[in-house]
């Protein structure tokens, strides 16, 4: 089956969902977010096939969210270290950590979405005090949560012509 691609679409929605579209890319970036630089750490925390992992990594420093370090010569071997890009990416997985914790990790079998009940494996923590951290997606400007019944989307209107 052909893949459809979106990398040059309108929306920005679409070119991430190009980006980030398949099951493997969220994960190794979720890695590499932990601090995972090296293949084979990559392809056993994750038990990708080899062949997958070398595309998606290859796929992510192409697109600049990591780039390729060189720290062994004989035989050449590479880490893979966050960019800037990459960094930056950590809140899209934080909002979707936040997501799948609330809603598809129904303890009772009920479908409620009660985080307190929620039978998540683990959490994520400040490093520094050490307190649980429940990601939230909020408006830059005026801090308040994203809701989808106070967002809409408008086409923007054209620059002027310089």
């Amino acid at each position: 089956m052909r893949r459809t691609r979106f990398d040059t679409a309108p929306c920005p929605i679409a070119r991430t969902t190009d980006l980030i579209g398949d099951w493997w890319t969220p994960l190794v970036l979720r890695e590499a977010c932990s601090g995972v630089r090296r293949f084979d750490d990559f392809q056993q925390r994750l038990d990708i096939p080899r062949a997958s992992l070398t595309a998606r990594l290859d796929r992510l420093v192409d697109d600049g969210l990591l780039r390729r370090e060189q720290y062994q010569d004989h035989p050449v071997r590479h880490e893979y270290r966050l960019t800037r890009k990459g960094a930056e990416f950590y809140p899209v997985l934080a909002a979707m950590w936040r997501w799948g914790s609330d809603w598809l990790f129904d303890a009772d079998g009920d479908g409620s979405a009660d985080p307190t009940r929620a039978g998540v494996p683990f959490q994520l923590v400040d490093v520094g005090s050490g307190a649980e951290v429940r990601p939230l997606v909020v408006d830059e400007t005026t801090g308040d949560p994203i809701d989808v019944r106070r967002v809409r989307l408008r086409r923007r209107s054209p620059r002027p012509a310089p």
